[in-house]
């Protein structure tokens, strides 16, 4: 899922709704005009102010019916003649529920012309709308802009036939970085050194006769890596609940989507996250200010703890919170006895129970989850979110097994799944577990389970983060 197709279908909502009024207006003035008027008096007259204001509240009702008809779909590619289809299916079933409503209330107006007017224009205005969305689109990915970069993985008559497609076809917004016959630990190593160079998005298996445990390994592969997978459909049998057809040109892919926010998911939680973390900012400003005063009272050394941790999809971002320990902590971690009283000594997170290098005011912070607040500038940046697995130092990120990995798939938050289920008592398997069902199963409704949650859990000192 690249950015480019997020404010695509973020940039559609509003244009279609734009239309739907500029179609209305359209159908009012045809209906109103003086032309109109000379052939066909008007026996109920409506100001203009009052009937767009109707058209508005109307509008987002077509908007529904249009996101139940797959148009705001980010993933995917649907066919012109497909798109028109589904744009009539939803207009008409608007259309017929407004007339429906209409014979209801009787007090609002009563030109069927206007009604069937702004239906069709409706109609023609949204598919042009998008037409010049699409060819804007289509020509930046003739320059290469907002390009899928891929790698295939195979060496048949079909694999040879799809790249032969995209080479030729700069429009579909694909760019063939390489290609191989099979897939070995060689070309394992040759696209992560691809990824360097150039940035590998997706991953497509185009062989029928790939073996199953290569199959496997590539699809463990783009997991661990963070590539999107694809096969030719057909080709290749998974176990997943979470598949995007998608056609190509009259071929078809499937998708195996990763998590829920692949896609709109990933549009509502950033909004969320925004939104809320700016309340909470305002809410805790002037805690925030008491905190940084008495931190500098109680020890020496900085207000605000700075450090490198590893955020989505393995890229590194500046952490800060509150600091809690002495001066040089971090230092002291790798002494031998901290080490020797490490809870979590052969996974890749270290972990104190008792740690003699938190400060007085820093326990209490730690108890509270205060010293967690300056994330919430984190949050609005995008780096982070308000709920996410916790992230980790890059040498503990380094120890990570292929399966520990996949909580890179997503933002890391300020509070999780995790952390509310007792993380500081949790093996990093466990709290790796959760984070993984976390990503898998997320949804609005459980962000905002866990942020309620959380205070209660803080406050009933079962967790210290």
């Amino acid at each position: 899922m690249k950015k480019s197709e997020l404010i695509v279908a973020s940039v559609l909502v509003p244009l279609d709704y734009l239309m739907l009024l500029a179609a209305a207006a359209t159908a009012y003035s045809l209906r109103f005009g003086v032309w109109a008027t000379g052939v066909r008096p008007v026996i109920f007259t409506l100001p203009f102010a009052t009937f767009l204001k109707i058209a508005a509240a109307i509008a987002p009702v077509w908007i529904l019916f249009f996101a139940f008809a797959g148009l705001y779909a980010i993933s995917g590619r649907k066919k012109i003649m497909d798109e028109i289809s589904s744009i009539v299916l939803a207009s008409s079933t608007s259309v017929l529920i407004i007339i429906i409503a209409f014979f209801f209330e009787q007090r609002l107006f009563s030109s069927r012309f206007i009604i069937l007017a702004a239906w069709g224009l409706g109609m023609v205005y949204v598919v042009a709308a998008r037409m010049v969305v699409k060819y804007v689109q289509r020509s930046l990915y003739v320059l290469g802009k907002g390009v899928h970069k891929i790698v295939v993985i195979g060496d048949t008559v079909g694999a040879t036939d799809f790249t032969n497609l995209i080479r030729k076809n700069p429009r579909l917004g694909y760019i063939l970085l390489a290609t191989y016959p099979s897939f070995s630990p060689e070309v394992e190593r040759a696209i992560l050194v691809l990824n360097k160079i150039e940035g590998v998005d997706e991953l497509i298996q185009a062989d029928t006769d790939l073996p199953k445990a290569d199959r496997l390994r590539l699809f463990d592969f783009a997991y661990e890596y963070h590539f999107v997978f694809k096969y030719i459909a057909d080709f290749f049998r998974i176990e997943s609940s979470r598949i995007a057809l998608e056609n190509l040109a009259g071929l078809q892919l499937m998708e195996v989507k990763r998590t829920p926010l692949d896609g709109w998911g990933r549009i509502v939680k950033r909004l969320f996250d925004i939104v809320v973390a700016l309340l909470l900012m305002v809410l805790f400003s002037p805690l925030m200010l008491v905190i940084a005063l008495v931190i500098k009272l109680d020890s020496p050394g900085a207000v605000l703890f700075t450090y490198q941790r590893i955020g989505e999809k393995g890229k590194p971002f500046t952490f800060r919170k509150f600091r809690s320990m002495v001066e040089g902590a971090h230092t002291l971690k790798y002494s031998h006895e901290l080490q020797q009283q490490n809870e979590r000594a052969g996974s890749p997170v270290f972990k104190l129970k008792h740690d003699p290098r938190v400060t007085r005011v820093g326990a209490f912070l730690r108890t509270t989850s205060l010293d967690e607040l300056p994330q919430l500038f984190s949050v609005v940046r995008g780096v982070m979110s308000l709920v996410g697995p916790r992230p980790h130092e890059a040498e503990e990120v380094a120890r990570y097994a292929k399966h520990h990995k996949y909580v890179l798939a997503v933002r890391p938050g300020m509070t999780g799944l995790a952390q509310i289920n007792g993380r500081s008592d949790l093996g990093f398997e466990e709290e790796v577990r959760l984070d993984t069902y976390y990503i898998e199963n997320w949804s609005l409704k459980l962000d905002v389970y866990i942020l309620a949650k959380t205070p209660l859990v803080v406050f009933s000192r079962k967790s210290a983060c």
